[in-house]
């Protein structure tokens, strides 16, 4: 029997009792765990009608006094990381660690927005004559509509909740239908820390209907999504129409350049660490290895010898550490990117099998690694979203650059060398929005995330991210 039958949130009420529902299945058993309404353009109006309506107090509630409730909201999600963990791995099958690192990061956008809304600053402008002042101010852009993916099922939420939030917008997410649950938590969370009625508005439901509404709707006045880049394509078509503010972070395709001089043990700790991270469903995970043929053997080695180490399996066992693909298409296309690999003549050292149960609709691919790899192969020009690591051989730093260079996607890349001047150079030549020099895992509230080409517009965290949320008004006044 399914243990979280939930109900929608909108207006500061849980409703959706009457509609159909959707049914969410743990990936690693293929057990339902629970269930949420399938909302449609009645339940998406209902809901920008309460952000609406909750938008003129909201804007007016003193930076403070909204960041004093989303303080309470950050300890809130603090003091709840345990459930959340075990329903992030129940819907989306992550190791239940890792899960828990994520309701860390997921909370550490609230705290931090909640003290970038403070630091919401406009500036006076010398005017153009002696009786002209020139006042510029920041307000917030108005009611927002999220889309958010299965990946990350709280931390992309909370990304672009916080600064929303503390900017004074009011806000609307579209969850998954993979793991609506953990953003339902996240909103009886809010509710508790003294989030207003309407603030905050979650509509699970079919994604073209909720889609519908909010492009054709002049009160939502910001769309941000996270996903896929032909989805963000669609949606940056149809925002044009009423010209609403987006922000888009897409697809990746990471590269990893792994030069000669590079620290071996800590270079090999750090790809496995950005690789095998939520099964390497992340869009900013390690996809494609270039190693230096100085020591391409050597790394080769000890990558292989750790990787053979890792444990997959539920999420839930002790010592597992990378959990069940997502679903049957997730599966069938890291089958089907390993196999053009081999048939080209890639060589595979470790794992190359799936584990798959249609009936239960469980489906494992072992920690992989694939050397003697080519351009030519599909996995180093399209993201895998896989448990996979393909490593090609290179000679020069121009060749690697060019390599990694050489996509439409321009989200995230990582190069591994201890000489300063080398590093800088090729981060520089990087046409990434965020590199890691040394660092498998870069991603920080912080910081400014976010890609450059096919890979989206808009940052998320860091003093930038609060912008993507506000307008920005001078004031011309004659004395």
């Amino acid at each position: 029997m399914a243990d979280y039958d939930l109900l929608n949130y909108i207006d500061g009420n849980w409703v959706g009792e009457g509609l159909n529902k959707i049914e969410v299945t743990d990936p690693a058993t293929g057990a339902i765990i629970g269930s949420v309404p399938n909302g449609g353009e009645e339940e998406t109006k209902q809901a920008v009608e309460a952000a609406h309506r909750a938008l003129a107090a909201w804007k007016t509630t003193t930076a403070d006094d909204r960041a004093d409730i989303l303080r309470a909201y950050f300890q809130l999600i603090l003091d709840h990381k345990d459930e959340l963990a075990k329903l992030m791995t129940l819907e989306n099958g992550k190791p239940l660690k890792e899960a828990e690192g994520e309701v860390a990061y997921a909370a550490s956008f609230i705290e931090w927005f909640a003290e970038e809304g403070r630091r919401v600053y406009g500036r006076t402008v010398p005017g153009k004559r002696e009786n002209h002042r020139i006042k510029v101010i920041k307000q917030p852009v108005g009611v927002v509509a999220a889309i958010t993916p299965w990946n990350f099922p709280a931390a992309m939420i909370t990304r672009k909740l916080a600064p929303a939030l503390a900017a004074g917008c009011t806000f609307i997410v579209k969850p998954p239908e993979q793991t609506p649950l953990t953003a339902l938590k996240l909103a009886e969370l809010a509710e508790q820390a003294g989030v207003p009625k309407g603030v905050f508005n979650v509509v699970c439901g079919d994604p073209e209907a909720f889609t519908n509404v909010i492009m054709s709707d002049m009160r939502v006045r910001k769309i941000t999504f996270t996903g896929s880049t032909q989805v963000g394509q669609l949606l940056m078509e149809k925002s044009a129409k009423q010209i609403k503010k987006i922000s888009l972070e897409l697809g990746g395709h990471a590269p990893v350049i792994i030069c000669d001089d590079a620290d071996l043990d800590k270079s090999v700790d750090m790809v496995l660490a950005s690789k095998f991270r939520n099964s390497g469903q992340t869009c900013v995970c390690a996809n494609r290895l270039y190693v230096q043929s100085g020591i391409y053997d050597q790394f080769v080695e000890k990558f292989a010898a750790r990787v053979k180490e890792l444990k997959y399996g539920n999420g839930f066992e002790d010592g597992v550490e990378v959990g069940p693909l997502i679903d049957k298409d997730g599966y069938e296309k890291v089958e089907k990117q390993v196999k053009d690999a081999l048939e080209k003549g890639a060589q595979c050292l470790v794992g190359g099998k799936g584990h798959a149960d249609p009936s239960k609709h469980t489906y494992f691919y072992e920690p992989t690694v694939l050397t003697e790899m080519t351009p030519d192969m599909e996995m180093m020009h399209i993201e895998t979203f896989g448990p996979i690591a393909p490593i090609q051989k290179f000679e020069t730093d121009e060749e690697a650059i060019h390599f990694a260079n050489d996509t439409p996607f321009g989200l995230a890349a990582y190069l591994y060398t201890q000489d300063v001047s080398r590093g800088i150079k090729i981060s520089e030549a990087l046409d990434y929005g965020i590199v890691g020099w040394n660092d498998g895992v870069p991603s920080a509230a912080q910081a400014p995330f976010g890609g450059t080409k096919q890979s989206g517009l808009g940052r998320e965290g860091g003093t930038e991210g609060i912008e993507e949320y506000l307008e920005t008004k001078y004031v011309s006044l004659s004395l």
